[in-house]
């Protein structure tokens, strides 16, 4: 599946291929030892919220998921 910008399908593709050999060669063997793919995803989330702007597409009322959901700036 292509991503909402043209330009952020390469990094889309870059990161599913990460989490995809993190979670099946790390993760499902009881293997937690931090995010490698975070970086990438930072990436493609940078890449995807300027197409998003780009575009115009309105984005009032849609929730996100992540990291940071559910926490409050002064969660640790």
């Amino acid at each position: 599946m292509n991503s909402v910008g043209e330009a952020c399908t390469e990094l889309k593709r870059e990161y599913d291929q990460c989490f995809n050999r993190w979670f099946a060669e790390k993760f499902l063997k009881g293997e937690n030892d931090g995010d490698p793919c975070g970086q990438l995803f930072k990436r493609y989330q940078l890449c995807v919220q300027k197409a998003i702007k780009e575009k115009d597409i309105p984005i009032e009322g849609v929730e996100f998921m992540g990291p940071s959901k559910g926490k409050t700036e002064n969660s640790s």
